[in-house]
């Protein structure tokens, strides 16, 4: 029975370890209802001060964040003129998170860029296919499965050696209790995170619900022009993988020198990979 608990657990941690990215959250909570409640209302306000012809954006975060994450991210594409909403996922199913983020699409109208980081990567996949409104995707370490593959599928095309690594530093590093929530140790987190991130940055999420490794539906990627971001020195998603998805996706690519928190240690290079794929959509769409 023991043997049989342990590799049930490493079965779940190597699917776990490609969702627990990101856990950032600069907000120890935020409510849902809320957020929602509130971005609806800024959005609505935002429709009404900014040009229609600029391109709106939607930030997706990861599995152990929220929508702060994008935090230094925000000013930037907002100050160029751009409506942003960043989605606060609820994390209890993909499909869940995928209407989520169907519905700040809906809010804003289009022209719509998506733009996932991790786990939301495999969100906006999900969300963005047929839909009109939306002009581009931007991947930002994210995960991006084609249909049928779950968020891992990939990983199973890394070495042994690597895979069992994955799994020996999540086992040492988390722990499941009888419900299915995950712990991370935070002492750890830093280093196998965010190491290029301020300590006092990463604030760690002491407990989430985990989420199973879903089938994701037919790829958005492969209907719009899409751009992705390679962190060179990410300790979660080996950087090999993210060149797999963006090779596969014909992405636009732009590789940095960042641990898996791109997006909180370069903000200004994530920002102008966005602003980049906006621009470039503008002319597609004629709005330039």
């Amino acid at each position: 029975m023991k043997e049989y608990f342990q590799e049930t657990k490493s079965l779940v941690l190597i699917s776990l370890c490609i969702l627990l990215i990101g856990s950032l959250s600069i907000n120890a909570y935020s409510s849902p209802a809320s957020f929602n409640n509130k971005t609806a209302i800024e959005s609505e306000a935002l429709k009404n001060i900014i040009p229609s012809n600029s391109t709106n954006i939607v930030l997706v975060h990861g599995a152990l964040s929220d929508g702060s994450v994008w935090s230094k991210v925000i000013p930037i594409l907002k100050d160029s003129g751009h409506r942003v909403i960043a989605v606060q996922l609820p994390l209890h199913s993909l499909g869940d998170d995928v209407a989520t983020v169907e519905r700040a699409i809906g809010q804003l109208g289009g022209p719509t860029i998506l733009v996932g980081h991790s786990y939301g990567g495999e969100v906006i996949t999900n969300a963005g296919y047929n839909n009109s409104n939306v002009a581009g995707l931007v991947y930002i370490a994210a995960l991006a499965p084609d249909e049928g593959e779950t968020g891992n599928d990939l990983f199973k095309q890394l070495p042994e050696r690597i895979s069992k690594q994955l799994i020996e530093t999540f086992s040492e590093n988390t722990a499941l209790d009888s419900a299915g929530f995950l712990y991370f140790n935070p002492d750890s987190f830093h280093e196998l995170v965010a190491h290029d991130v301020q300590p006092d940055e990463a604030d760690i999420l002491a407990v989430v619900q985990s989420i199973s490794a879903e089938i994701s539906g037919p790829p958005a990627w492969k209907q719009l022009p899409s751009w992705y971001q390679i962190s060179e020195n990410d300790r979660l998603i080996p950087p090999d993988i993210q060149r797999l998805y963006a090779e596969r996706m014909n992405a636009t690519a732009l590789s940095i020198n960042s641990s898996h928190a791109s997006l909180v240690s370069h903000p200004h290079e994530i920002a102008e990979l966005i602003l980049n794929a906006t621009k470039s959509t503008e002319q597609n769409f004629g709005l330039t």
